[in-house]
């Protein structure tokens, strides 16, 4: 039976070499067929960049949480997503005075990176988390009233294993159902770097590593 008060989920996934990328297919695969879930690769749907601003909008007003589902590019997200964000959150509509499009909404990354979790840290080779790196992102929910979500991470992705991934695909599908299902103690988890945390244990089956 269906849940009425399940929320639905929009993945907006921007990677320019999908088809290149060992964990990022088998995250995809993990989550696009779930009930709730619509999947929206940018870069199939535009390849010539020239987004449909209207059809965007209305994605986005028909969904709860938000997810920018990406590789980290230069401490960012890659250019189609950007152009997205440029395009479509328009004043007006996702924020100023009259922009309440967005409000209550909740937006959130999933993000691989190749560099080890350990480069990510004050005294590390990038000098910052990933969550201090996505502090514009963080404006930009807050400038459109919605909740800025800490990311899923998946580090170290030029070493990972098998076993890793199938570990991360698991524990991506449970967040998703876990936030479609109202599990997921969201207070405590915008206290997080990292909502896959596995010492807080958001999700809900996630395993201490």
């Amino acid at each position: 039976m269906t849940n009425p008060n399940q929320k639905k989920i929009l993945i907006l996934f921007a990677h320019p070499a999908f088809e290149k990328s060992r964990i990022n297919k088998q995250l995809v695969n993990a989550v696009k067929e779930l009930k709730g879930v619509y999947f929206h690769d940018l870069y199939e749907a535009y390849p010539d960049f020239l987004i449909d601003v209207k059809r965007e909008q209305e994605l986005l007003a028909g969904h709860d949480f938000i997810i920018f589902h990406h590789p980290f590019f230069w401490y960012s997200t890659p250019a189609i997503l950007k152009e997205w964000q440029d395009l479509v959150l328009e004043h007006g509509w996702a924020y100023g005075s009259k922009g309440n499009a967005l409000r209550g909404k909740s937006l959130m990354n999933v993000i691989t990176t190749g560099g080890p979790e350990i480069a990510y840290h004050p005294d590390g080779y990038n000098h910052y988390t990933v969550r201090q790196l996505l502090a514009p992102l963080q404006q930009t929910a807050s400038l459109c009233k919605m909740t800025f979500l800490p990311p899923f991470l998946v580090h170290g992705t030029h070493s990972i294993s098998p076993e890793e991934i199938a570990r991360y695909e698991t524990d991506y599908r449970d967040l998703l159902i876990d936030l479609m299902e109202n599990r997921v103690d969201l207070e405590n988890a915008l206290k997080l770097n990292r909502i896959n945390d596995p010492d807080a244990k958001v999700i809900h089956n996630l395993e201490i590593t």
